[in-house]
């Protein structure tokens, strides 16, 4: 918790109280006018979840906590303009974490693609070299940011929120200012694209062991 500076232990405890039980919408009203024990309150709430979402979509652990960091910058900057869902900055929250780490990805294929073009260096015989390539290549989740990443950016967004982050239609579609009926259409799409996306990924890898 972020306590104000002068305070004593007493008042801490009193400000952590005072702001926990409140809802989120009385939590953002209070950020909005400045108030950072308010929105301490409200990361230590939903900081979890940013973070899981960051990492389902990245696979790197310090790529989700600086995600995770930049979505809440970007939620105190925002805080006087956030439109919660059913009074809840999750699924907000959620919707900003998976542009930042979809915008993270693409810089990195950007940058991968540079690489590429740089001649690689000679060959030389590490066993332990060949153990890092294969455990980078079996990494859990790597299939799925694959098939996301092949996604059409409509049907990606519905799969990352109602999918991976486990939102239900209604919140994803408020929280991507949609209507429900469009993110079921694109959930349906992005499902079945996905489903495809991962068996021909397996099958290829399967050809190649």
């Amino acid at each position: 918790m972020v306590t104000a500076r002068g305070c004593g232990s007493n008042e801490a405890v009193e400000v952590s109280a005072a702001t926990g039980s409140m809802s989120d919408r009385d939590l953002w009203n209070l950020s909005a006018d400045g108030d950072q024990d308010a929105f301490a309150e409200m990361f230590h709430r939903h900081a979890q979840r940013v973070w899981n979402q960051a990492y389902r979509l990245c696979g790197s652990w310090d790529q989700a906590e600086d995600l995770s960091a930049a979505t809440f910058l970007l939620a105190w900057r925002r805080r006087g303009a956030v439109a919660l869902v059913n009074d809840s900055a999750l699924p907000w929250l959620l919707a900003v974490v998976s542009n930042l780490a979809r915008d993270e990805m693409r810089g990195l294929r950007r940058r991968d693609k540079l690489l590429r073009r740089i001649p690689p260096p000679t060959p030389i015989d590490d066993p332990a070299e060949a153990v890092v390539v294969r455990l980078s290549d079996r990494s859990e989740g790597g299939d799925l940011r694959r098939a996301l990443a092949a996604l059409p950016e409509a049907q990606r967004r519905a799969v990352e929120l109602c999918l991976v982050a486990e939102l239900s239609t209604a919140d994803a579609a408020a929280a991507l200012g949609i209507s429900e009926a469009t993110i079921r259409s694109n959930l349906s799409r992005g499902r079945a694209r996905l489903r495809d996306a991962l068996t021909t990924l397996r099958a290829r890898q399967e050809k190649t062991r």
